[in-house]
């Protein structure tokens, strides 16, 4: 556990006051963390005042309403924070703070980017504008809530349990630095987002938002937990933001091309028969080459295959194009599912038993997310006729997800390709 390796790095270190040495990976991770988080939640209170005047440009009801229940929020449940993260271990409310902050400033971000995209909401659908405007409020208050409990884990235990056996100032250092990483956040988060919102537009500082939120849990989580698992849990997570798979998007697409029905179902039944040859080769392979680069081979199969995807974008002949997109589609899964299997394997042989509920709870809540993202995307680029950038931004993503795979922390010391 996280509040157990902080206990045992710190037990390391000799209780002389005359060695003032710290744990200098530890402090590193506890500085950039805090920074991620302070930034998360700076971003995000800087720009909910904005947003909500945009929503509604004659009032100031809707900054009024989600300061008064931000207010209220903490007024009322900070005392009960206080005493759940007392109650609680370490590494269950670092779980707790990281995904709840992330994921409710991920809702936030997402609601105000829907509100922004719908301007008229207001007056064709009020219900559907007062639903999104309470989910919106009421998920900064608990991403509010989460940063408390990340504030009090670090501010008022961690750094306490990091300077035991030190000199005084050792304490006084640790404290200021950590103050100044929170005001650097106050300090720089606003302007970047002003400068996003003034020279781009107030739906892609919205947009930032939620992305960099998707991205900073992943970091947060990896800085805090030494899962071996997490890239590749994070590389799977990735491959679910696409629409190149035979899902909704892709088949009323083809439908939209011309390609009949029948058709789009046969090649749906080969994709499914490719898949289910990777149940059968992925043992084979990985008896040979072992379950991490069996992972790795599979990915970057996967990746090559989708190349033909990429390739039906500039083909004139529509058909011609829909028959490519489906073939790379369908030779693709054989790499995807293969590489499936590798990182459940993974997590089941690399995660402790104590934690393999959360994680797997975790992962899946990630994929889910990123599976959102995707028809998000699909309501933004809704023209049939743009398609194609729905194609790039999915390959993309699978480009993350083989560069994600290159970080040598996941295979020791060798870079994680090599053989």
């Amino acid at each position: 556990m996280v509040g157990e390796s902080l206990l045992d790095q710190q037990q390391l270190e000799p209780s002389s006051s005359e060695d003032i040495s710290l744990p200098t990976s530890l402090i590193r991770k506890l500085y950039i963390g805090h920074f991620l988080a302070r930034w998360d939640a700076r971003m995000w209170e800087f720009s909910v005042g904005l947003y909500m005047i945009t929503l509604w440009p004659d009032s100031l009801i809707l900054p009024a309403v989600y300061g008064a229940i931000e207010s209220a929020s903490i007024a009322l449940l900070g005392p009960i924070i206080g005493q759940w993260v007392e109650k609680l271990t370490y590494i269950k409310v670092l779980r707790i703070w990281l995904v709840t902050q992330n994921l409710s400033f991920i809702i936030a971000g997402c609601t105000v980017v829907a509100l922004l995209f719908y301007p008229d909401l207001k007056s064709t659908n009020l219900t559907a504008f007062i639903s999104l405007v309470i989910l919106t409020n009421l998920s900064g208050a608990v991403g509010v809530l989460s940063t408390l409990a990340g504030t009090i884990l670090i501010e008022r235990e961690w750094v306490v349990v990091i300077s035991e056996a030190h000199p005084p100032g050792v304490l006084t250092r640790i404290n200021s630095i950590i103050r100044r990483i929170d005001l650097t956040c106050k300090l720089l988060a606003p302007v970047i987002s002003g400068f996003i919102m003034s020279f781009v537009s107030v739906k892609a500082s919205a947009m930032t938002l939620a992305v960099w939120n998707t991205v900073a849990v992943w970091l947060e989580y990896w800085l805090f937990t030494s899962q071996d698992v997490l890239l590749p849990g994070a590389a799977l997570a990735l491959l679910y933001f696409t629409v190149l798979s035979f899902g909704t998007l892709m088949t009323a697409s083809l439908e939209w091309e011309g390609i009949p029905a029948y058709v789009i179902g046969i090649a749906r039944g080969i994709s499914a028969l490719i898949g289910i040859g990777a149940t059968v080769v992925y043992p084979i392979l990985q008896s040979r080459i072992s379950t991490l680069r069996t992972g790795l081979w599979s990915i970057w199969s996967q990746w090559t295959c989708l190349l033909v995807c990429v390739v039906s974008i500039w083909i004139q002949n529509r058909h011609l194009s829909a028959y490519l997109l489906m073939a790379g589609v369908a030779i693709s899964r054989l790499g995807l599912w293969m590489f499936d299997l590798s990182v459940i394997q993974q997590m089941q042989n690399q995660v402790p038993e104590s934690d393999r509920l959360v994680v797997g709870g975790v992962q899946n809540s990630v994929q889910s997310f990123m599976d959102l993202l995707g028809y998000v995307m699909g309501i933004i680029i809704s023209n049939p006729r743009d398609f194609w950038e729905l194609i790039i931004l999915s390959f993309y993503s699978s480009n993350s997800c083989c560069i994600a795979l290159q970080h040598p922390s996941i295979s020791g010391q060798k870079a994680p390709f090599s053989l």
